[in-house]
């Protein structure tokens, strides 16, 4: 009989990989266990995003540094740390996570503090801590942790959401701690992105529908008036509903955004050849990554890029479905958590970049440039790959429990 506690091995088995395995689930001897086209839509996704920010970080790099691949060196340093976390992730079990969950969310609710008194200020935004040459952002640490909090506290408390208001409002309480210190930095997207997936984890686990749209009104509420009462992000609003009417002011990004979607077509300038980003589009390789590859790729690598990550999401929520079936909650709630985090998450950033959502410096999963977010995601993907790897052993184990 396999053992459960079997560890994976993603990489000791040969890549041969044909497309009807790509798209299979079938659980057939000699196969691993894992989920094959989730993991090469991820590091697709990723070695994509290595292209895209050489290609659009090479002027912004040159007139910092003098040196164009700057930034591509540090990405390549990211992605080596992906690695380094992938394998760290992946060698724990589920039960770890679930066990300590609750210590997870204190460890950043403290880190989440100490970055307002020690974090590294950039651009009038303290959201840094500095250990060494490391730079992390702890507001991506904290979406993660809290979706795995979020797991835990609705596994444990399942029967009072349900029946008792107190239960409804408690993990309320943790995410508006959260909230308080993170826009202390301030980064109201990170709030805004805990805000969907908070509310969307109590939907799913089934709170009272009177509690949820009163927890949706007050968000909403609460929203608009941080907006209303902070000039920089009312000029944001204000420039994302007519950018035009101050093109070469509040309305610069987006409407230089717009002018490069406009330059790709159906096919692209072709790869490299992007104007925008030629000290034209500010954040060009991180928060309008996206505006640039559609001016060098056009509507087709828009298209490629956009159905790759949904493929992500929905293969993220049709585990948490699989694993909901097997009576495995907590396994549940943190795939539905995290792929409504890559869903919202791309949402926003494109729709910030085409001019259908204010601009929330939200970054594009996987893709983006940025140590933080690449680590932070790539442990959220693979918690789903050891996820599925135990629901797939323990299937085979019922299975040869049941012909032995």
């Amino acid at each position: 009989m396999a053992n459960s506690e079997q560890q994976l091995s993603l990489f000791k088995r040969g890549l041969n990989w044909t497309l009807p395995s790509l798209l299979s689930d079938d659980h057939t001897p000699g196969m691993p266990l894992y989920d094959r086209s989730f993991l090469v839509a991820i590091v697709g996704l990723m070695c994509f995003g290595f292209v895209m920010v050489m290609s659009a970080s090479m002027p912004e790099a040159t007139k910092l540094t003098g040196d164009p691949l700057y930034f591509m060196y540090r990405h390549v340093l990211y992605l080596v740390g992906c690695v380094v976390i992938a394998f760290v992730v992946l060698k724990f079990e589920v039960s770890y996570w679930e066990k300590n969950s609750g210590m997870l969310m204190l460890a950043v609710l403290i880190l989440l503090i100490a970055v307002l008194f020690i974090g590294t200020s950039v651009n009038g935004a303290r959201r840094w801590l500095s250990i060494g040459p490391i730079r992390i952002q702890v507001a991506e640490m904290a979406k993660f942790v809290f979706i795995v909090y979020m797991a835990g506290y609705l596994v444990r408390r399942h029967g009072e959401l349900r029946e008792n208001r107190k239960g409804f409002y408690k993990p309320i309480g943790v995410y508006g701690l959260f909230a308080v210190l993170i826009l202390l930095q301030p980064d109201l997207g990170t709030v805004v992105v805990l805000f969907v997936c908070t509310v969307s984890l109590l939907f799913l686990a089934g709170a009272r529908l009177t509690d949820f749209m009163v927890l949706v009104l007050l968000g909403v509420a609460t929203f608009v008036l941080l907006v209303l009462f902070e000039p920089y992000r009312m000029r944001r609003v204000t420039s994302f509903m007519d950018p035009w009417e101050d093109p070469f002011g509040s309305g610069y990004q987006l409407t230089q955004s717009l002018m490069a979607y406009g330059r790709g077509d159906w096919f692209g300038q072709g790869l490299g050849n992007s104007i925008q980003k030629l000290a034209y589009l500010p954040e060009a390789h991180t928060d309008f990554i996206f505006a640039v590859i559609g001016e060098e790729l056009g509507f087709t690598g828009i298209i490629v890029v956009l159905c790759t990550l949904f493929f992500i999401a929905i293969r993220a929520i049709r585990l948490g479905n699989l694993c909901l079936k097997m009576q495995r909650p907590f396994e549940s709630y943190v795939s539905y958590g995290v792929g409504i985090w890559v869903c919202f998450q791309t949402v926003v950033n494109v729709g910030a970049s085409i001019g259908m959502l204010p601009t929330k410096g939200l970054t594009l999963p996987f893709i983006s440039y940025g140590g933080s977010s690449l680590w932070i995601m790539t442990a959220a993907v693979m918690l789903l790959v050891r996820i599925d790897h135990e629901r797939r052993v323990s299937l085979v184990q019922a299975v040869q429990g049941r012909t032995s």
